[in-house]
Order: structure tokens, then sequence, then C-alpha cells
């Protein structure tokens, strides 16, 4: 079992949610299943994501604003946070050593730092049922939202997988479980500097029990109110 359900209990419910499997509540937007976005956001303003569904993954990615070799940093936010579990508290650094953003709500506390996103040669090597056919991916993905942004595809490294249930037994070999989110479940992170997060639903089967549904996400601005950008990736 994922030490990570102890470390980080569960309190409850989840937050009641207005949306559903057919729409996402008022204020929230959706990313279809197997596809992304990227959202820009400035220091305080706080991106959540949901799943509406439950257990559904949702891969972030973060770049800085203001140079997007400047990027999300798992090894870093493992060094410095002195675990390879992150929830409320945790902060998420870049390659060059500085705070990106901080995790402010998680209802969740299963998360993983190690995998990197889904790729077509995930499915080539994974998953041998589907004969190497073309196949979304959250690497395309990812590629596809940050690239009016600058970001080459070469940049883009180990996400942080949001309600992604990976652990390692005593043998050190890697297990996916099913994400233990409920409908209604959230992770909210705060940015810290000018950073464009890129956010998918993940279009990996395996890690999603089976089935690949929507994540619904918001943006609350610190201050008066932002227009915020987002470019979707189908």
């Amino acid at each position: 079992m994922n030490p990570a359900r102890t470390r980080f209990p569960r309190d409850g419910e989840p937050p009641a949610y207005g949306g559903s499997a057919d729409a996402p509540a008022d204020g929230w937007t959706r990313i279809a299943p197997q596809s992304g976005v990227a959202v820009e956001l400035a220091p305080g303003d706080r991106l959540t994501v949901l799943d509406p569904c439950g257990e559904q993954v949702s891969d972030l990615y973060l770049v800085a604003a203001d140079g997007v070799a400047e990027v999300f940093s798992s090894g870093r936010t493992t060094d410095f946070g002195n675990s390879i579990y992150v929830s409320t508290g945790s902060s998420l650094w870049s390659n060059r050593s500085r705070v990106m953003a901080d995790v402010v709500d998680d209802t969740v506390g299963v998360h993983d730092l190690t995998l990197t996103p889904c790729s077509q040669a995930t499915f080539d090597l994974l998953y041998p049922e589907f004969d190497r056919a073309p196949h979304p991916s959250c690497l395309a993905n990812l590629c596809h939202a940050l690239a009016p942004f600058g970001v080459d595809p070469d940049h883009i490294g180990t996400t942080l997988n949001v309600f992604m249930d990976v652990w390692t037994d005593d043998q050190g070999e890697l297990h996916i479980d099913p994400p233990p989110t409920r409908p209604g479940d959230r992770f909210t992170i705060e940015a810290r500097m000018p950073v464009v997060v890129g956010v998918t639903a993940c279009s990996a089967e395996k890690s999603n029990n089976g089935h690949c549904t929507p994540i619904d996400w918001r943006v609350e601005h610190r201050g008066a109110p932002v227009a915020e950008r987002a470019t979707d990736a189908h």
C-alpha cells in the first residue's frame, strides 16, 4: 500500500461540487478526457484541479513565464522537501532552485513525483494490446498546450502526477494502483512566481483504473480579476 495514504490521511468527504460527469460546475472549465490545457498564473493566483468522476489522474507541469528554460523539478521538490510525496504545505521547486508554487489545499494526499508523462512510447512498450497504434498521451498534450509559450518538447520532464497512486515495494518494484479520488476531490496550488502550468486529464488507461475521464479546473486570481488565457490540446 502507498505510504502516502497513511502519511496524509483523508479528512472526511470531499467538498460538495455542483458539477457532474456531464458538465462542470459554474466557474469551472472542463478538460476533456485524454487532453490538456495551459494556464497562466501570476504570483498569488491559485489553480485548482478537480476530479469530477473519480479515479482520474491529472499531470501538472510548470514553467517560468519569464524564461521557459526554468521548469518544474521533481528531483529538487523531492530533495528540498525530504519526501517523495507532496500535499498541503509542500513547495514545488524549479530546476534553478526557486519555489514556483505551494500546495495550499489537497483532499486526497496521494500524488506521484517519479513517473514521466505518458507518451506514445509508453503505449508502444507497456500496452501491447494496442499493437503500437497511435494513442493520445500526456506528453503530446503538454507539448501542444505549452508550445504557444515557447516550450520545446525536450524541456518537458517529469510531471507532478496529481491523484496518481504509485508506490514501491520492498524489492524496489513500482506498483500503480487506481487513483483514490472520489467525485469532488481536488488539489490546489498557489503560484509564487509568474508561471505557465500545463494541465492534463491523463491518457493512460492503466493509471486510471481502465478508463479515462475529465478533469475540471479553475483559477482564483489574487487581487483584481485578470483574464486568464488557456490553450487547449486535443
